[in-house]
């Protein structure tokens, strides 16, 4: 992989410098899931108690509930608001097959520490952390913030953002003056994701087997010494065959923690960052295009009322 180019601080968010004090107020939790069903559905609310010594807080502490489509729509609503800016990832809305089930014990509790995470990423970040949007979710109660959602201009300014792409598309696409330097940051996106993504396809596929070949010696390790009581004659290599699996059961065991734990979460996270980055990359050539449009709009016109100055001499 080439190395990445260097990006403007813009794209980049770097938090702090290693000198900078701690001056953090703005501490978040996300903690005690809780299920709810309904005629029409299930879902998990996780409760966020945030505590902060903020001047724009009308209190220093805040209990509220969330469910996951709160944070998706949180989510949204700072990336229409700071498009060029990384928005830290959320967990999947759906999960891979054979990996875990939904709504299990492990399941809760895998998503919770990623929605603890990404609100605490947001509580850390020097411009996202004051977004009005945000202030809400952790401060307003259910129907409050179901109001305001409501009353937000989200769904209006999608649109806008559609109608203008489709216009830009319409206009022949394409960035015509990009900096080299995105251009570089582009290619290197492209070669990256392509290799993040079979990297976690692969990390994925081998923790899905060893949990097969872990299942099975779970199975085996009992019929061997379930076998002992028929065979006298080889009671004692059954025996030590049902203990060797046993000790390839724990190894096995171990090794998937490990997976589960260590790899797979940060493999995973690098593609949801990767996606975000492409995203950001697409917001900002959009934004350009705009900008390419306006001036050559401008051109004309500036060029149109020459002509007419000229003709009326």
């Amino acid at each position: 992989i080439p190395l990445i180019p260097t990006s403007p601080s813009s794209m980049i968010n770097q938090y702090k410098f290693e000198d900078e004090p701690e001056l953090r107020d703005l501490f978040i939790t996300v903690d005690d899931p809780e299920s709810h069903i309904t005629a029409i559905e299930t879902f998990i609310t996780y409760r966020v108690v945030t505590k902060t010594s903020r001047g724009e807080f009308d209190s220093s502490e805040y209990e509220v509930r969330r469910r996951y489509q709160d944070f998706l729509w949180l989510k949204s609503r700072l990336e229409e608001a700071h498009p060029t800016l990384i928005i830290p990832p959320l967990p999947e809305k759906f999960i891979m097959k054979g990996m875990v089930e939904r709504f299990s014990d492990e399941f809760i509790e895998t998503r919770r520490k990623a929605l603890h995470k990404f609100l605490n990423r947001i509580a850390e970040h020097p411009t996202l952390a004051f977004n009005e949007d945000f202030k809400i979710f952790l401060t307003a109660q259910t129907w409050e913030l179901s109001t305001h959602k409501k009353q937000g201009p989200g769904l209006f300014s999608r649109m806008g953002q559609t109608v203008r792409a489709v216009a830009s598309s319409v206009r022949g696409g394409g960035v015509k003056n990009r900096p080299d330097m995105f251009t570089d940051i582009n290619d290197y996106m492209e070669t990256f994701n392509q290799k993040i993504n079979l990297l976690d396809k692969i990390s994925q596929r081998i923790y899905k087997e060893e949990r097969g070949y872990y299942c099975e010696m779970k199975e085996y390790g009992p019929i061997h010494t379930l076998w002992c009581a028929s065979e006298e004659d080889l009671v004692d290599s059954l025996k030590g065959v049902a203990s060797c699996i046993d000790k390839c059961c724990k190894a096995t065991e171990n090794r998937m923690a490990g997976l589960s734990e260590n790899l797979l979460p940060v493999l995973h996270e690098y593609v949801l960052y990767s996606e975000i980055l492409t995203g950001v990359l697409k917001r900002r050539d959009q934004i350009q295009a705009e900008l390419d449009s306006k001036v050559d709009a401008l051109s004309n016109k500036k060029a149109e009322k020459d002509l007419v100055s000229f003709l009326t001499k």
